[in-house]
C-alpha cells in the first residue's frame, strides 16, 4: 500500500465482473484478509488530518477561548475544568450532527461529496425516516421546511452553548471554590435537548447521526443535576455504555468482526499478523482461535470487567490501570479505522475516562454512592438502561446503537439486488445531493469497472460477518441469475439516499424502501432485498424479510446464527439452511430477472 496508490484487488478488470457472483465474494473476501479495503494511506491521513485540526485543535481551541480556561496548549490548566468537558462534548454532537465527524468521507462510503448529514438533513424533499410509525405528527417520508427549521435551530442551539461564556454555579463553587468558569448555561442546554428530541422523532437519522444514544443524556445531566450529581451520573453513562457494547458481544457474532477489522487497519502492516486472525488462510477465513482470544479477552472481558472497577474503585492505582487500559482500548479502536469512522467518538470517549474518573476520583467524593439521593442513582441507571435491555430483547423496536451493540457483530443487515440497469434509477430521485456510489466513484476518474470492483468490495467485507452468510443464501435461493445482477451492500448504498449510516440496519429497513418506491416507482422483480434483524439475547435465531420494493415482503422466515457463524464467507457447500414462516403466495419464487430500460439518466 502506497501512499496515493492503494491495493486493488488482482483481477482482470475486463473479465472479473463476468465471474459467477459466488467466486468473485471468494476473491473480494480473500483481499480483504491481507489488505482490507486496499485504501491507500492518504485516505488515512486526510482522516487524522481532520481528527487532529478540525476536532481536536478546533475543540480544544473553542471550548478554551470561550470558558477562559486558557491557553489551549497549557493542558494542565484545561483538562480537568467542567466547562471544558461539557463543551467537548457539545461540540462532538455539533460536528456529528453536520456530518463531519463519524460516518464521513470514502471509508464510509461517501466519495463526492465526502460529507452526508447536512447536505441532506437542512434540504427539503429529503428522504425523512420517522423511529415509530405511532408518534403523532410524523407521518410521512419526505423533509418539510419544518424539518429543516428544527434542524438548523438545533445546529444554532449547540453553537450557542458552545460559544456562551460560563455562568457561575452554587453546586460547582461548593466542591470547587476557585473555579471561575463556571457551567454551559442550563438554558441553553434545555433549548438544545428539546430541539434535539423533536428532530430525532421526526427523522431517526438525524438523531442517530448526532449519536443521541450517547450524548443526550449527557446534556441532560448538564442541564438539570448539580454539579456532583452530574459528575457521577456522567460516570454512571460512559460505565453503561461500555458494559452494555462489552455485553452485546457475548455470542457467536463477535469474533466474525475482529478479523476484517484488523485485516482494514493501517496501523498492522504485517500480513502475517492479518493473516493469524484466521484460521488457515486462504482456504478457511473464519476467525482463528487469536481472533477469539482478541475478541472476548481484549474486548469482551476488557469492556466489561475494567468499567466496574472504575466505578467503584477507591484505590488511586488501580484506577490509574483501568483509565489506562480503557484509553488504550479506545485508541485501538480509533487506529483500525472501522468502516464508520466513529474516530472523534473514540477519542471522546478516551478523554472523558481521564476526566471523570482521574480528574473527579472516587475517593474525593465523587462516587456512585455519593450521589445525593439513592433514587436518584437508581433512576439514573434504570432510563440509561431502558433501551439497551429492550433492544436486546425487542431489537425490532430499538436501534443497535441505542441498544449499545456497538462493534458486537450482532447488527440489522441487509443486501441490495438490482435487475440489469435498473440501479440508475436511483439517480432520479428528485432534491437528491448525491448520486449514487458508483457515478461519485467514476466522477472522481475511476474507469467504469474499477469503481464497480471498489464497490463489490463492500459485499465481500459483509460476507466475512455472520449475517452475510444468510444474506448471500436468501439472494441465491430467490434469484437464480444473481450472477448477472448487482449487488450492493445496504449500509454503505443507503448513505447515498439518507447522508447517513453507521452500521445499523434499521435506517434502511421497510420505511427506506418504501419511500425510494414512492419515487422511483421500480417494477415488480426490479429491486429485490434481502434484509435480516438483530438476534436477540435469549433466542438462538435471526429473523429475515425478502422484500420487493414494488410488490412488499414477500417471504419472512428465520435462520440459526450457529449455521451462518460456521459457514465460509463464500458458501462452497451452497446457501446455509433457513425456516420459512411466512410467503406471499401472489409472487412467484424464484424471482424471474426483467430486463429495465437501462437508458435512465441520472438526476442533474
Amino acid at each position: 500500500m502506497g501512499f496515493k496508490t492503494g491495493d486493488f484487488p488482482p483481477v482482470d478488470t475486463e473479465t472479473f465482473l463476468d465471474l459467477p457472483l459466488r467466486d468473485r465474494v471468494r476473491t473480494l473476501a480473500l483481499h480483504w484478509v491481507e489488505y482490507g479495503f486496499g485504501s491507500p494511506k492518504m485516505i488515512h491521513s486526510v482522516y487524522v488530518l481532520k481528527l487532529l485540526v478540525l476536532y481536536m485543535f478546533g475543540g480544544v481551541l473553542v471550548s478554551t477561548l470561550t470558558s477562559g480556561t486558557g491557553p489551549f496548549w497549557d493542558i494542565g490548566a484545561w483538562w480537568d475544568q467542567p466547562i471544558v468537558y461539557q463543551k467537548l462534548v457539545v461540540w462532538t454532537v455539533l460536528l456529528e450532527a453536520i456530518g463531519v465527524a463519524g460516518s464521513w468521507g470514502p471509508l464510509a462510503g461517501k466519495f463526492k461529496p465526502m460529507t452526508g448529514g447536512v447536505l441532506f438533513f437542512a434540504r427539503p424533499g429529503t428522504i425523512r425516516l420517522r423511529p415509530w410509525r405511532r408518534v403523532p405528527f410524523t407521518a410521512g417520508n419526505t423533509r418539510t421546511p419544518l424539518d429543516v427549521v428544527l434542524y438548523l435551530g438545533f445546529l444554532a442551539a449547540l453553537g450557542l452553548a458552545l460559544l456562551a461564556p460560563g455562568r457561575a454555579s452554587q453546586s460547582l463553587l461548593e466542591r470547587l471554590p476557585d473555579n471561575t468558569s463556571g457551567l454551559i448555561s442550563p438554558a441553553l442546554l434545555i433549548v438544545a435537548i428539546a430541539l434535539y428530541i423533536l428532530c430525532g422523532l421526526r427523522d431517526k437519522t438525524i438523531f442517530l447521526a448526532a449519536r443521541g444514544e450517547q450524548y443526550l443524556p449527557a446534556l441532560v445531566f448538564f442541564a438539570l443535576l448539580p454539579f456532583t450529581d452530574m459528575i457521577i451520573a456522567a460516570k454512571l453513562l460512559i460505565v453503561i455504555v461500555w458494559v452494555g457494547a462489552g455485553a452485546s458481544k457475548f455470542g457467536k457474532h463477535f469474533a466474525n468482526v475482529v478479523p476484517p477489522m484488523v485485516s482494514n487497519s493501517p496501523s498492522v502492516p504485517f500480513r502475517s499478523v492479518k493473516r493469524a486472525h484466521y484460521r488457515d488462510f486462504p482456504h478457511d477465513i473464519r476467525p482463528s482461535r487469536l481472533a477469539a482470544f482478541m475478541a472476548h479477552v481484549g474486548g469482551t472481558t476488557v469492556e466489561v470487567v475494567t468499567p466496574i472497577v472504575l466505578l467503584f474503585s477507591t484505590n488511586h492505582w488501580l484506577t490509574l490501570a483501568g483509565v489506562a487500559m480503557m484509553v488504550v482500548f479506545h485508541l485501538f479502536i480509533t487506529s483500525t479505522f472501522p468502516l464508520a469512522v466513529p474516530l472523534e467518538w473514540n477519542i471522546l470517549f478516551a478523554y472523558l475516562t481521564v476526566f471523570l474518573f482521574l480528574g473527579y476520583p472516587n475517593s474525593q467524593g465523587y462516587a456512585v454512592f455519593d450521589m445525593s439521593s439513592p433514587w436518584l442513582t437508581l433512576a439514573i441507571v434504570v432510563g440509561l438502561a431502558f433501551f439497551p435491555i429492550v433492544g436486546n430483547l425487542r431489537p425490532d423496536l430499538v436501534s443497535f446503537l441505542p441498544s449499545m451493540r456497538q462493534y458486537a457483530g450482532n447488527w440489522a443487515s441487509a443486501l441490495w439486488a438490482f435487475a440489469p440497469g435498473a440501479e440508475q434509477k436511483l439517480n432520479t430521485i428528485e432534491h437528491r445531493p448525491t448520486l449514487n456510489q458508483l457515478e461519485q466513484l467514476r466522477a472522481m476518474g475511476y474507469e467504469p469497472a474499477v469503481a464497480e470492483i471498489t464497490m463489490q468490495q463492500t459485499i465481500g467485507w459483509r460476507s466475512m460477518h455472520s449475517q452475510g452468510r444468510g444474506l448471500f443464501s436468501l439472494l441465491y435461493k430467490h434469484i437464480p441469475d444473481i450472477d448477472r445482477w448487482t449487488v450492493r451492500e445496504a449500509e454503505f448504498a443507503c448513505n447515498s439516499l439518507i447522508g447517513f449510516n453507521f452500521g445499523d440496519g434499521h435506517l434502511h429497513n421497510l420505511d427506506l424502501i418504501e419511500a425510494i418506491q414512492q419515487r422511483v416507482g421500480f417494477a415488480p422483480g426490479e429491486w429485490i432485498v434481502v434484509w435480516v434483524e438483530s438476534q436477540p439475547i435469549h433466542k438462538p435465531t435471526q429473523e429475515y424479510m425478502v422484500i420487493d420494493a414494488a410488490v412488499g415482503v414477500i417471504e419472512r422466515g428465520t435462520w440459526r446464527v450457529a449455521d451462518a457463524v460456521e459457514a465460509l464467507p463464500w458458501l462452497p457447500g451452497g446457501p446455509i439452511p433457513h425456516q420459512v414462516t411466512w410467503r406471499r403466495e401472489d409472487v412467484d419464487t424464484p424471482i424471474v430477472s426483467h430486463r429495465p430500460d437501462t437508458t435512465v439518466q441520472p438526476a442533474e
